[in-house]
């Protein structure tokens, strides 16, 4: 390592073997399989850390476990708008006196980060991000399907290659699908739903949600959720200051300096945000997994613009409604000779209580996979978004979420593109939505939402406030497609093994690299995608 003197700002030159931008668990895969291969990994967040170990999900807290009402406001506080169209619209209520803006006279005048490219009839309002190590995964809901072979998954891999990547996957992200059997709430909403959809197809129907989640031993009433820290394994007990892992908090990427032919990666630009210094990071590998919104902007940033960059965007339209169960449906509770010693317990202790439900009881967990004839993904749960959070005055025992997400098929006009006029909050190019849905998305979607309608007629009636509707575009935060891997340089960003088109060193990760449309939740697709191209590096080996 050495530091030269550019103005008032220290620049150091540092060699590492891998840098890896990002910390969430597509970054964590990396590092842990390329860890485990004997490389050396240094990984850089721009935001802090939120927890003793490094990427720990938020939700595992005592507090948030005996009321996940109260995490809503952790996500809020945690999810950064991408992207908000300017609003100039005067304050006429103001003190006349007051100082007040000649808005024709100042008309470039852009206030809190507004983005005046932005068209609001094809923004994502509702699409975010979240600095911290760790990323998303600090607060996701851990649900981790897997695609459907036909409908969701790319064809880039062969049937078999997709099975082992999952189950590598699902492994790294400790994926369960039994947690909740044992609860009253999940098993009551569980059989209504199966009991409501009879006629769908074995492997289709109603049935437990596969979560990154696993129910703890010493306490079953609690579970612990998994974060990055899960996937990094061994790596996130040990010191993250010394090789072979070093993680790197409030370390902004800012660009990828390529050579001079433009084949490979010669430095990263890094900011370490709180000294204030420049890092010139020299690697053998980057990989960038920054997100689907992020990672297209440093490459952007980097002069690395191929055609397809930012293109073929896809999100998920979610329709969602919270229902509180039925009578019928609670009653049944009390004939149910499973549930009888515990319910009969818990009563004899809480004379005065009239749900035949014990406080502390477990949420539910179902969930409807996607089908040929029903093209969208169905969870039926309780769980903490940002939005959706229950009033004190509302028995949320007796309240289930449901949300229904709808596919939408990769288009070249559908795109995030990156302003050279205009910065975000950390002085990177200003992302901008076009987000273009198509008369058959309209009608699929339709179709989604009545079949929400008869999920919730099946288990209750609608909680005042929270009727049937569809949430605001990107909500979901389950964007795709921005970086999408595919077999042809023209129309992806990303080859079958991750690596970037035309530059030998350069790997990506996350969601944007998937080039289908789809329903499922990407988490566990995106890091099993990760793992193959961490098994291609590997086996290149590109340390000089």
């Amino acid at each position: 390592m050495d530091s030269v003197s550019s103005g008032s700002r220290e620049v150091q030159n540092i060699e590492v073997d891998v840098l890896i931008v990002g910390s969430g668990p597509v970054g964590g895969t990396f590092a842990r399989k390329l860890v485990e291969a004997g490389r050396s990994v240094y990984m850089v967040d721009m935001g802090s850390q939120l927890s003793r170990r490094p990427g720990e999900h938020l939700k595992n807290s005592f507090l948030y476990q005996r009321n996940i009402d109260l995490f809503a406001s952790v996500i809020r506080g945690h999810l950064h708008n991408i992207s908000i169209p300017t609003n100039d619209q005067p304050v006429i209520t103001l003190d006349p006196g007051a100082f007040h803006v000649d808005n024709e006279k100042f008309s470039g005048f852009v206030l809190n980060n507004q983005n005046p490219d932005q068209n609001p009839e094809t923004n994502l309002p509702g699409a975010g991000v979240t600095y911290g190590v760790g990323g998303m995964a600090t607060h996701w809901t851990c649900a981790t399907p897997r695609h459907h072979p036909t409908l969701e998954r790319s064809d880039v891999y062969p049937d078999e290659e997709w099975d082992r990547l999952y189950i590598e996957g699902e492994k790294l992200l400790n994926t369960h699908a039994h947690e909740f059997d044992d609860s009253i709430r999940h098993v009551t909403v569980r059989d209504a739903l199966q009991a409501e959809y009879s006629e769908l197809p074995e492997g289709f129907g109603a049935q437990n949600l596969p979560l990154a989640v696993e129910r703890r031993k010493d306490n079953p009433q609690f579970v612990h959720w998994t974060g990055t820290d899960t996937v990094l394994g061994p790596l996130a007990d040990g010191d993250q200051d010394s090789e072979p892992f070093i993680l790197k908090p409030e370390h902004r990427c800012t660009r990828l300096v390529q050579s001079s032919d433009g084949s490979r990666i010669e430095y990263a630009e890094i900011q370490n945000l709180m000294e204030w210094q420049t890092i010139n990071i020299r690697a053998n590998t980057y990989i960038v997994c920054a997100n689907a919104y992020l990672t297209p902007q440093v490459l952007y940033n980097s002069g690395i613009r191929p055609e397809p960059l930012g293109r073929y965007l896809t999100e998920q339209p979610m329709s969602f409604c919270q229902i509180v169960l039925r009578q019928d449906l609670v009653d049944r509770i009390l004939e149910n000779p499973r549930f009888a010693e515990r319910v009969k317990a818990y009563r004899e202790q809480n004379p005065l209580d009239p749900v035949p439900i014990p406080e502390g009881e477990p949420e539910p967990q179902a969930w409807i996979p996607v089908s040929e004839d029903r093209p969208w993904h169905c969870q039926i749960h309780r769980d903490a978004f940002s939005y959706g959070d229950v009033a004190p005055n509302v028995d949320s025992r007796l309240v289930v979420d449901l949300r229904w997400f709808g596919i939408v098929e990769p288009r070249y006009e559908s795109c995030i593109t990156f302003s050279d006029e205009h910065t975000d909050s950390f002085g990177m190019p200003q992302p901008t939505f076009e987000w273009i849905l198509h008369d058959e998305d309209r009608r699929k979607q339709h179709r989604m939402m009545a079949d929400m309608l008869r999920a919730a007629n099946a288990l209750g009636g609608f909680l005042p406030g929270s009727e049937p509707q569809f949430v605001a575009p990107g909500l979901p935060l389950h964007t795709t497609g921005t970086v999408r891997m595919g077999t042809s340089p023209d129309e992806s960003v990303v080859d079958e093994n991750s690596r970037v088109w035309g530059i030998e060193n350069l790997y990506l990760g996350g969601n944007g690299l998937i080039p289908r449309g789809s329903a499922s939740n990407p988490t566990l697709t995106s890091v099993a995608m990760a793992v193959r191209a961490a098994e291609r590096i590997i086996g290149k080996d590109e340390r000089v």
